[in-house]
């Protein structure tokens, strides 16, 4: 038994799926492409690999201050620490010292 349905009945039933399926989409391209979607996501996970190696590079230089803040204790200086902080810092040589020159060479990065 075949039902002939007007335009409006078809219309009328239709709006509930339609509504649906637009409510569905809504959420679909926030989860995408929202604040807090997956490409944020991704974002946030490459800036945090970029943030973790900077944490690493700060671990090791602040370790390497460490040893050089124990090195120059005020109970026992290291001498040649001492040594070489006072020629880099004040540039001074010994009398019997002779300097060479090195030709400069451009840093690659």
């Amino acid at each position: 038994m075949a039902v002939k349905l007007t335009l409006q009945q078809m219309m009328m039933r239709s709006a509930l799926p339609a509504v649906c399926v637009a409510v569905g989409g809504y959420f679909a391209l926030h989860a995408i492409s929202g604040p807090t979607g997956y490409v944020a996501w991704r974002d946030y996970q490459a800036q945090r690999s970029r943030l973790q190696v900077a944490v690493h590079n700060s671990e090791e230089q602040q370790a390497a201050l460490q040893r050089q803040l124990v090195l120059l204790d005020p109970r026992h200086v290291d001498p040649d620490l001492a040594d070489e902080l006072v020629r880099r810092n004040l540039d001074l040589v010994k009398p019997d010292e002779v300097i060479v020159p090195l030709p400069s060479v451009p840093q690659s990065r």
